[in-house]
């Protein structure tokens, strides 16, 4: 299951891409359904592309709320569970 996950916005790049972050690892995502986006907001990522802004408040919030199920996660399985995948080396699949 995917879940569209709050990151920063971090850079802008060419052809309406960016970088947004989450603890520490990046990802190259596309902005083309976000209307003018601004380095350090926040957006809703899901299946690599910007599909909302979101407010900080309302990015912690939701941050949070993953935080929270993570560690029940944690707790329940002994597994560690991240928000967000790490990044994939240039010609690495999934």
């Amino acid at each position: 299951m995917c879940l569209a996950v709050p990151m920063q916005l971090v850079a802008m790049g060419a052809d309406e891409t960016g970088t947004v972050e989450l603890d520490g690892i990046q990802h190259t995502i596309g902005l083309l359904l976000i209307e003018d986006p601004k380095i350090g907001e926040y957006l809703l990522i899901h299946a690599g592309y910007a599909i909302e802004r979101l407010d900080c408040a309302e990015a912690e919030a939701r941050l949070a709320l993953f935080r929270t199920l993570a560690e029940i996660q944690r707790q329940e399985t002994g597994q560690e569970v991240s928000l967000v995948a790490p990044a994939r080396k240039p010609g690495e699949r999934a």
